[in-house]
């Protein structure tokens, strides 16, 4: 589930929640009691980071990975490799 981050327009209080897409935005501010929260623009909280695919992924026939490299050590090998350059 997402995190969005919301800001009280008559108090200025702000705050994250964390809801369903299919939930409906807040409205009530949890300082003030007012009708006045409005959801903000943020970062995504995670980012994406490394040096390639899952072994499953776009493999075809035989082939046990996308380096071409068979069976596990091929592959235990080659994340070695990247982390040592």
């Amino acid at each position: 589930m997402p995190i969005y981050e919301y800001q009280c327009e008559a108090c200025n209080h702000n705050l994250e929640a964390l809801q369903k897409l299919s939930d409906a935005p807040l409205v009530d501010c949890p300082a003030c009691g007012k009708a006045a929260l409005k959801k903000q623009i943020s970062a995504a909280g995670f980012r994406l980071a490394g040096g390639g695919w899952y072994e499953t992924d776009f493999k075809s026939g035989k082939k046990k990975n996308i380096a071409g490299d068979s069976g596990s050590a091929g592959s235990s090998s080659s994340a070695s490799s990247t982390t040592a350059s």
